[in-house]
C-alpha cells in the first residue's frame, strides 16, 4: 500500500541544504556488500539515488500513468540537491537534477517510484519530476549545457510515455494546484525550451 506525501515546503527544505552538505553523505549507511547499483532509466544519467525515506515505492503502470514532466529549480547547488535527496530526515525528491555547468544529468529515483516533488500528492502520482541547479532571479544559471541536456532529457521521457511535448504536458512547478512555489521562475526560456524538446 502506497503512504501519500504530505504537503511540505520544498523549497525551505532545499535551501536548507547548504549547512547540512557534508553530513548526510556521513548518516547513509554503507551499501551491502554485493549490491548492484540499477542502470539509470535515462541512459545518459549517473545514479545517484535518494534514499528510500523521500519516495514512494510503486510500479505506477496503467494504474497511475505518467502524463506529466515538472520542471523545477533547485534554489541550491547540485550537490547540496543530492545531499537533501540523500538525507532521510527531508522527506522530498525529484526523478532527476540537471547540473547547471556541463549539463550532467543524475538520476535519484527510479521513474516507475514516485519521487515527492510537487507538493500535491495527485501530481506526483502521475509526473517525472526535474530539479535543475540554479536560482529563479539568476539567470546565468540556465546555460546552453543545462537546456539542452534537459530537453534532450524530457523528450526521452515523453517518448517513453507517450507524453505530447507541449506546454499543457511539460509545466513548471508554479503550475501545480496548490503550490506556493514559482520555479523555474521568469528567467525560464520556455519558448527555447520547448522547441529543444521537440527537435531532440
Amino acid at each position: 500500500m502506497e503512504r501519500a506525501r504530505p504537503i511540505s515546503t520544498r523549497r525551505r527544505i532545499l535551501k536548507g541544504a547548504a549547512a547540512l552538505a557534508a553530513v548526510p553523505y556521513a548518516l547513509l549507511p554503507e551499501p551491502s556488500v554485493g549490491a548492484v547499483m540499477p542502470a539509470p532509466d535515462h541512459p545518459h544519467a549517473d545514479w545517484q539515488p535518494a534514499t528510500a525515506a523521500n519516495y514512494t515505492a510503486s510500479n505506477r503502470g496503467t494504474a497511475r500513468p505518467v502524463d506529466l514532466v515538472v520542471i523545477h529549480v533547485t534554489q541550491t547547488s547540485y550537490s547540496n540537491t543530492l545531499a537533501v535527496f540523500q538525507n532521510r530526515r527531508k522527506q522530498v525528491s525529484a526523478h532527476y537534477v540537471v547540473r547547471s555547468g556541463d549539463g550532467h544529468v543524475a538520476q535519484c529515483v527510479r521513474e516507475s517510484d514516485i519521487a515527492w516533488h510537487a507538493g500535491n500528492w495527485h501530481y506526483n502520482t502521475r509526473s517525472i519530476g526535474i530539479e535543475h541547479e540554479g536560482w529563479v532571479d539568476q539567470p546565468g544559471y540556465f546555460t546552453d549545457a543545462l537546456y539542452e541536456q534537459s530537453a534532450a532529457l524530457t523528450a526521452a521521457i515523453c517518448t517513453r510515455y507517450g507524453i505530447p511535448r507541449d506546454r499543457e504536458h511539460i509545466i513548471g512547478h508554479y503550475e501545480i494546484p496548490g503550490t506556493d512555489h514559482t520555479d523555474p521562475g521568469p528567467h525560464w526560456d520556455w519558448a527555447r525550451y520547448t522547441r529543444l524538446v521537440n527537435s531532440a
